[in-house]
């Protein structure tokens, strides 16, 4: 491109000045006239216009060959999550949640990202997982709602394991709330509703005002009817975080996936968004990913991850007595009273 555009564009103008230098001589001499001279350009132009856009259309074609090449390989990919030949569609127990030895290990990776990790949430009861980075926490929890599936072991959802479950099934009792949340382009109302297309307005303030959203949306110009950019660009970290959790409030899943859904909120807000959480999913099983001890200290049980392996189960108290790890963890982001 940057050799043929100005080549181009040379040949043209070089064309149309010799064409009127000749052409003058011409009209002076009486041998031509100047309405022949505006036609001969007219036509000029048209030709070498004609071949200026050819000659782009031959730059183009290796670049649109290796798109083509790129794109027919993402859609010739096979999917390495393949629904179950007869998923099972009925279940009769609900919201239970079963990690049986489960263990992850990515195509051509050295070593597992996950491995060896049990543990069962039910109804009522939070989860948390904490543990430094890169410890694997993510990718557990992305097993829960078969974003890809354990390499190792059973993730069990309501009884059955996830690879037999119909996945509409499966998607219906989760409600995942990542920690870098997605936006799409529409109003606030519409990015709720993908949670239920059937919910009214007051389902919508209710959601907002248990994510501590509500007072940020209704400052905004139109409310609910307020444009979102694609990905929430207009809107702050975490203000996407909080519509996020509205978002899936209003699905009202029965299991709740929460990947350090509250590292962009300040540590009121925070507080103020858990204390209203606990009524609302008090019937659902709760997961907790964070990297704050203050989030997570109250929970029924803590999984504690190390290089993608369980050093430690159980209560608050308990860790910070018998899991070196989870005590550090601790000791990092507390003083000793407050730790106690």
């Amino acid at each position: 491109m940057a050799c043929m555009f100005p080549t181009v564009m040379v040949v043209l103008n070089t064309s149309m000045v010799g064409a009127v230098w000749i052409g003058a001589n011409r009209i002076g001499s009486g041998d031509m006239q100047i309405g022949a001279l505006v036609a001969f350009l007219s036509y000029l132009v048209q030709i070498l216009t004609s071949v200026m856009m050819a000659t782009f259309v031959v730059i183009m074609i290796p670049r649109a060959a290796v798109c083509a090449d790129r794109i027919i390989e993402v859609l010739e990919t096979d999917t390495s999550v393949v629904p179950a030949a007869a998923p099972i569609a009925e279940v009769s127990v609900r919201g239970t949640l079963e990690l049986r030895n489960v263990g992850f290990h990515y195509p051509g990776a050295e070593s597992p990202v996950v491995s060896g990790v049990s543990l069962v949430a039910k109804p009522g009861q939070m989860t948390a997982i904490i543990g430094s980075t890169g410890s694997g926490k993510t990718t557990l929890l992305h097993l829960i709602p078969r974003l890809f599936d354990a390499t190792s072991g059973s993730v069990i959802v309501d009884g059955v394991d996830v690879r037999d479950l119909a996945p509409e099934v499966l998607w219906d009792r989760i409600g995942l709330i990542p920690q870098r949340p997605y936006l799409f382009s529409g109003t606030v109302a519409t990015n709720l509703r993908f949670g239920d297309p059937d919910a009214t307005d007051e389902q919508l303030w209710e959601a907002l005002e248990i994510a501590q959203a509500a007072d940020f949306v209704r400052a905004m110009p139109d409310g609910l009817a307020t444009r979102i950019n694609q990905g929430g660009t207009n809107v702050s970290g975490g203000q996407r975080q909080r519509l996020a959790i509205a978002r899936a409030l209003v699905h009202k899943p029965e299991i709740y996936l929460f990947d350090d859904s509250f590292s962009a909120l300040d540590l009121a807000t925070d507080a103020r968004l858990r204390a209203a959480l606990a009524p609302h999913t008090a019937d659902a099983t709760v997961l907790i990913v964070a990297q704050r001890v203050s989030t997570i200290s109250r929970a029924d049980q803590i999984l504690v991850l190390e290089d993608g392996e369980p050093v430690g189960l159980g209560t608050h108290e308990d860790l910070l007595v018998d899991c070196p790890t989870y005590a550090e963890i601790v000791a990092s982001q507390h003083t000793e009273e407050e730790a106690a």
